[in-house]
């Protein structure tokens, strides 16, 4: 789906079997849900080739969940926004998901403690070494190898919304506009399907986001905001997120 996935498994019990099948997953999601194939499951149903009641199972259980998601976020994470036609386009929420199936089949062989990594997005389960939480990396948004801060977690769900990669392709889906008053949001919590939604939502509130994440029950999230000029970079966070920071 136009990222890089890399699998980090510390449990040395673990086959190399087992983190093939995980690739061979995500391989296979990337084929039926990649819009970047024209025939992907999902192309043929935003061309209207299918429709919904022909979608397989897969496809059926991510509508469902952003169906749910649109209602949480109060419409902010909408797959049919900015699509005169209505169809559906689940994309937004289908990394989180199959990253988190990807660890459930690292579990099933017997990983305790490993580390997804899908574009930034991450999946985390038990620790990087005994005692010691995985360091996550939150990229600044503005200087490309420069971090705006780095956290420590453990059994969480990491997921990073902004447009210093893909530019603005996150809109208000009720203005059609492309988001604005925070350069990136970032949120943690115990599920990466929804910590990727919510982030993108939040992102599309803008200014709002933050708090509207502070009332989400076991998320947390912070934003880096800048002047008008983009100078300044400043970091905000609500008031759960603190114990994420790494070295605070």
């Amino acid at each position: 789906m136009g990222t890089a996935i890399g699998l980090d498994v510390r449990d040395d019990s673990v086959p190399a079997a087992a983190l093939e099948q995980a690739f061979d997953y995500l391989r296979g999601v990337d084929l039926r849900f990649s819009t970047y194939k024209p025939d992907s499951e999902v192309s043929r149903l935003i061309r209207g080739e299918i429709t919904e009641a022909d979608c397989s199972p897969d496809l059926n259980e991510v509508l469902a969940l952003c169906e749910q998601v649109r209602g949480t976020t109060e419409g902010y994470f909408d797959i049919r926004a900015h699509r005169p036609d209505g169809r559906p386009d689940p994309t937004g929420l289908v990394k989180g998901w199959s990253l988190e199936n990807a660890g459930r089949i690292l579990e099933a062989a017997g990983a305790h403690n490993y580390c997804i990594n899908g574009g930034g997005d991450i999946v985390s389960r038990g620790e990087a070494a005994p005692g010691k939480a995985w360091r996550v990396g939150i990229r600044h948004p503005l200087i490309a190898d420069r971090l705006a801060t780095v956290l420590a977690v453990r059994n969480a769900g990491v997921a990073t919304s902004g447009a210093y990669e893909r530019g603005d392709h996150v809109r208000d889906p009720f203005t059609g506009r492309a988001a604005a008053g925070v350069l990136s949001i970032t949120i943690v919590g115990p599920n990466l399907t929804l910590a990727d939604a919510y982030a993108t939502a939040a992102f599309a509130m803008g200014p709002t986001g933050l708090a509207w994440v502070a009332n989400v029950p076991d998320y947390e999230g912070c934003s880096v905001t800048a002047d008008r000029d983009g100078s300044d970079a400043r970091l905000n966070w609500t008031p759960g997120f603190d114990g994420c920071f790494a070295d605070r």
